[in-house]
């Protein structure tokens, strides 16, 4: 049974509040968004992903650990899990890993936290 407040209003569960306008994530689509913010969870990987962000070309490896501050087994560690969270592309040229963005991976990421939601 449902009872009146102060303001005259239904107390019932679900009466108070307006329905949610957009669409949620699927559990798949949960779990692999926490992936991507665990990923982005370390400074570096942040400071990573802006390198790349900024950069035209793909960026070698060898050219991240001066900006970085971190030796080359560190910055490829960091970079394994940027690719194994699906944020940036990997490409093999000889010896030596190349880095870039994988833009649809953010615009993914951008959707999933739309923090504007529906119009209202």
């Amino acid at each position: 049974m449902a009872t009146a407040t102060a303001a005259g209003t239904d107390s019932a569960a679900g009466t108070c509040c307006a329905p949610l306008g957009a669409p949620s994530l699927s559990d798949d689509q949960a779990i692999e968004t926490a992936g991507v913010f665990k990923a982005l969870a370390d400074p570096h990987r942040v400071r990573i992903v802006n390198l790349l962000a900024i950069s035209p070309d793909p960026v070698c490896v060898c050219e991240l650990t001066e900006p970085l501050g971190l030796s080359q087994p560190t910055v490829s560690h960091h970079l394994k899990k940027l690719v194994q969270a699906g944020l940036l592309d990997r490409e093999q040229r000889g010896t030596w890993a190349y880095y870039s963005l994988r833009r649809d991976a953010f615009d993914r990421l951008a959707t999933a936290t739309n923090l504007q939601g529906s119009s209202r």
